[in-house]
């Protein structure tokens, strides 16, 4: 009983305080670096957006900084109506070729991971040399390969379709290294060991147990892919022309001649950006959370 009143009696520990916290040097530093780095990107940015709702007559090197003394949308009209053909090709091509490879990685990734075979490591190397090449390297020898599978019956695959083949093909390298660390760690032995013993084979055990576990690898993979197919410009260079290229030769298009229209140009860059943007601001978050799913086990 005199503990019990001692210990009523004893002060209690004083509450910690929530007050202000001290920005300290270090802090500040990196802040400061922050804020620059942020004008680094948002200055051009500046530029782009002013000059687009600018008139002709008012863009010049000395009022670049400038507001427009009349807001026009002459330029924002020009670029879409230009680019809105192309726009919708390139639509068609990013997602084509988005879906494709992540279905064949995650696939790869699968195998892979989870069903080993003599000389699974040789072939998964091999896999990830092709993520090592550049695509100059190949680019004449790619061209020369395509144009004989026109010329003998395969002239269907002239545009867009010959763009989904190649970023689908580049694709698959970057997809199974993805999808196959995320099923190593992510996807425990001992599932897929029950389900061998209760009968399912390679392609049930995928389809009821792996894919439905398989959205955080997908996100990655669809993001990525869904990037790099839309920014692509050389392979569009090479394998498109004008009339059936993506938006990214239908921009170099917008840009090219003598007398450039520098509203209609910067009008067209934001327009060709504002699809990847939305992407990300839609998806970021899942996309950095896709990429540590499965880092740890």
């Amino acid at each position: 009983m005199t503990a019990v009143i001692d210990a009523l009696e004893a002060p209690s520990a004083p509450a910690p305080r929530h007050g202000r916290r001290h920005l300290t040097p270090a802090k500040a530093v990196q802040f400061v670096l922050l804020l620059l780095f942020a004008c680094v990107v948002l200055i051009p940015l500046y530029v782009v957006l002013v000059t687009s709702f600018k008139g002709g007559a008012d863009v010049s090197a000395s009022t670049a900084w400038d507001l427009p003394h009349i807001f026009s949308v002459d330029g924002w009209a020009s670029a879409i109506s230009r680019l809105a053909p192309a726009l919708g090709r390139s639509l068609v091509l990013a997602i084509s070729a988005a879906v494709l490879s992540s279905i064949l990685g995650s696939l790869n990734g699968y195998v892979f991971a989870k069903w080993k075979f003599p000389g699974a490591d040789i072939v998964f190397t091999a896999f990830l040399f092709g993520m090592f090449i550049p695509y100059q390297a190949v680019m004449i020898p790619l061209q020369r390969m395509l144009l004989d599978l026109q010329t003998h019956g395969f002239g269907w695959i002239d545009g867009i379709p010959k763009l989904i083949l190649v970023h689908t093909i580049y694709g698959i390298p970057i997809c199974t290294l993805i999808f196959r660390n995320y099923y190593a760690t992510a996807v425990p032995n001992e599932i897929l060991e029950a389900a061998r013993v209760d009968g399912a084979g390679m392609l049930r055990i995928y389809w009821s147990i792996v894919l439905p576990v398989s959205i955080p690898g997908f996100v990655v993979t669809l993001i990525w892919q869904f990037t790099s197919a839309w920014n692509d410009f050389l392979f569009a260079l090479f394998l498109t022309s004008s009339r059936n290229g993506p938006v990214t030769y239908a921009l170099q298009e917008l840009a090219g001649g003598q007398n450039p229209d520098y509203p209609s140009i910067m009008a067209g860059v934001l327009v060709a950006s504002l699809p990847t943007l939305l992407v990300y601001i839609a998806l970021g978050r899942y996309f950095i959370s896709g990429l540590m799913s499965g880092s740890v086990k």
